[in-house]
């Protein structure tokens, strides 16, 4: 959660809230769904758009994102990042404008700069036409009194990949071929217009249904709710909430750390560079911008939730496994039919508690204890983790580790600039870590609280844990018995 958005963020959870309410007692039918958008705007007056027959509409497509449904007339609908168009409709279309302070000059510096014949005399300014703007940036650079102004959208600017454009109504528009669904976007937009598929009606559902519904928690989870709330605290209200148990994703860290460091020996005697394979969003950013190095340099272990999600498969057939953490990224990972034995879904903080609240639950402190991660895979939360952690390994194993040279990305900015060096072979370091995030998981864009926040309260829960090896963690576990390999071979 950003603290910016909190009005939006309670609007979009009040409505997830309702609609499970309604999933719970088995009544989410299309009747009572358009019953639920006039409960939620009774008019006549509206209260945030310019008419009630807009806000219930914008309800409506929130209603679908609440059901993993993409809005109605979606260009993509088999994406998860979507955009809800009725909210889409307040932001500036032209990115370059001129202020008051044009002072109507006579040398016209602005009109003789400009290439594409954009720039022409109004009344009591210049007027930069947007047909026919390129967005060059020649004519703010030219104007003596910085009058031309470069108003960039929030969700373009939040894009680390570039995939937000506009239409000719000034609609945001999501290039499914760039979108790493790394959902920056979701929360810079200040009217709320881009969402996500949530999967609450679906676990629901295998709940009702009886089936053994598993949560497995992101090793971020740790803090987000303050340093009275524990791992132990959180597997207790998860099982009042009806999960059959749950397990802490870190322990899929050690698991993912031991495999890469095998790896990672291999890749340093042939000479070869890789990056890890945790975040869905680096990965993505490779699959779909750098191909040649998601094929030649990615490693092929799984990432922590894949791993305890096959390792929990092989303990439990026909479990459904839930993904609770701060990450949108992961929705999409999981959706990835080509990684068999993933998580069956994902949701994120805001949307587990809008599911407990739909149960009125709370988070309560408890005296248990609870782990089954070393403080390694604990430790993927953060930026840095994952290749400490592999290192660990590679030590724990005996190997000589001296001289490895490691490149630490968070944020995706860094990322990028990590894997054009890796494309132009101009990369120094042996390995890249990539997280999208800036500051690792513990900065997803959906975390409860902020990185600060969660950094505090996870340094005074992390100081109980034991300091356990993650190998000899490991020997505890089937590790012989399924694969953590991408492929599942």
């Amino acid at each position: 959660m950003v603290t910016n958005d909190k009005g939006i963020v309670r609007f979009k959870h009040d409505i997830m809230e309702q609609v499970c309410r309604l999933a719970w007692k088995g009544e989410l039918t299309s009747e009572n769904k358009e019953k639920l958008a006039f409960e939620v705007i009774p008019g006549p007056r509206p209260q945030y758009r310019c008419c009630v027959y807009k806000e219930r509409e914008i309800v409506r497509q929130r209603i679908r994102l609440a059901c993993a449904e993409a809005p109605i007339d979606s260009d993509i609908p088999d994406n998860v990042v979507q955009v809800i168009d009725p909210a889409c409709d307040e932001c500036p279309i032209s990115a370059y404008s001129v202020s008051d302070s044009c002072r109507f000059c006579l040398g016209r510096p602005c009109l003789n700069s400009c290439k594409f014949g954009a720039i022409s005399p109004g009344e009591i300014r210049m007027h930069i036409d947007n047909k026919k703007c390129k967005e060059c940036g020649l004519c703010a650079k030219a104007c003596p009194y910085g009058a031309i102004v470069h108003s960039e959208r929030p969700c373009k600017k939040a894009c680390p990949v570039g995939a937000i454009t506009y239409d000719e109504y000034g609609y945001c528009k999501i290039d499914k071929k760039k979108c790493v669904n790394c959902g920056h976007c979701i929360h810079s937009c200040p009217f709320g217009a881009i969402g996500s598929k949530t999967y609450l009606v679906n676990i629901i559902d295998a709940i009702l249904k009886g089936k053994e519904v598993v949560a497995m928690c992101a090793p971020a989870t740790e803090g987000q709710f303050g340093e009275s709330i524990s791992m132990a605290a959180i597997r207790k209200s998860l099982k009042d909430l009806g999960f059959s148990d749950m397990v802490e994703v870190g322990l899929g860290g050690d698991m993912t750390a031991a495999y890469e460091a095998l790896e990672w020996s291999e890749a340093r005697k042939e000479g070869r560079k890789m990056t890890t394979s945790c975040c869905p969003a680096f990965i993505n950013m490779l699959r779909q911008h750098f191909p040649e190095q998601f094929e030649n340099n990615m490693s092929s272990t799984v990432s922590p939730m894949c791993a305890v999600s096959r390792y929990l498969k092989l303990m439990r057939p026909d479990c459904v496994t839930v993904f609770i953490g701060p990450c949108i990224a992961k929705k999409s990972e999981a959706e990835d039919k080509s990684v068999p034995g993933n998580a069956d879904y994902v949701i994120t903080y805001g949307e587990l508690r809008a599911l407990m609240r739909s149960k009125d639950l709370k988070f309560e402190p408890v005296e248990d204890s609870y782990q089954e991660a070393s403080i390694w895979g604990k430790s993927f939360a953060t930026s840095g983790g994952v290749a400490n952690a592999v290192i660990e390994c590679m030590k724990e194993r005996g190997e000589d580790t001296e001289g490895i040279e490691l490149l630490r990305c968070a944020g995706g900015n860094e990322c990028k600039k990590a894997l054009l060096m890796l494309k132009a072979g101009k990369l120094k370091e042996d390995f890249i870590e990539g997280m999208v995030c800036p500051g690792g998981c513990v900065g997803g864009p959906s975390r409860h609280k902020t990185e600060a926040e969660v950094t505090k309260a996870r340094a005074q829960l992390l100081s109980k844990a034991d300091d356990r090896g993650i190998l000899k963690n490991l020997e505890n576990y089937p590790m012989d018995s399924f694969s953590m390999a991408r492929n599942g071979r």
